[in-house]
């Protein structure tokens, strides 16, 4: 039933099937590759993690040479809370980095806490103590 002269599918769910099968399989390969993108993301993450706690706490004489800030935005869709009912909100993070120039030249960029970030300023020199990529506190010189 529904098979047209000569065997042919004349309703067309043979194409159907295909289709069906083909979008199947590229849905499948995307999610894989998401979820890969994600468990790699957590490994590198973890490998860093377990670097820096391997590695010796580092005690050095510091300049500060330079501040930076990276904003990242979002924008999150407002489902409705009964007073609006579209619409979107806009939410930020901010990263703070400090860059330190050490005695032999070598200059290392750290990510720092906003309220650290705050107190320092470029030219300040000072005792910088960090393990692996972790900064762990800077001591001004008076």
């Amino acid at each position: 039933m529904g098979m047209g002269f000569g065997g042919f599918d004349t309703f067309g769910f043979g194409s159907f099937d295909t289709t069906f099968r083909l979008v199947y399989g590229i849905v499948t390969i995307g999610f894989i590759i998401v979820i890969g993108s994600f468990v790699i993301a957590a490994l590198r993450r973890i490998m860093v993690w377990d670097e820096n706690n391997h590695a010796p706490q580092t005690t050095i004489s510091a300049v500060v040479i330079s501040k930076r800030t990276d904003v990242s935005y979002y924008r999150n869709t407002n489902m409705g809370d009964g007073t609006r009912t579209h619409g979107y909100h806009m939410t930020s993070n901010t990263y703070h980095y400090v860059t330190f120039e050490f005695d032999n030249g070598e200059r290392k960029e750290f990510f720092v806490k906003g309220s650290e970030y705050g107190l320092l300023k470029e030219g300040d020199t000072g005792i910088l103590c960090f393990q692996g990529t972790r900064y762990l506190g800077f001591q001004r010189n008076q």
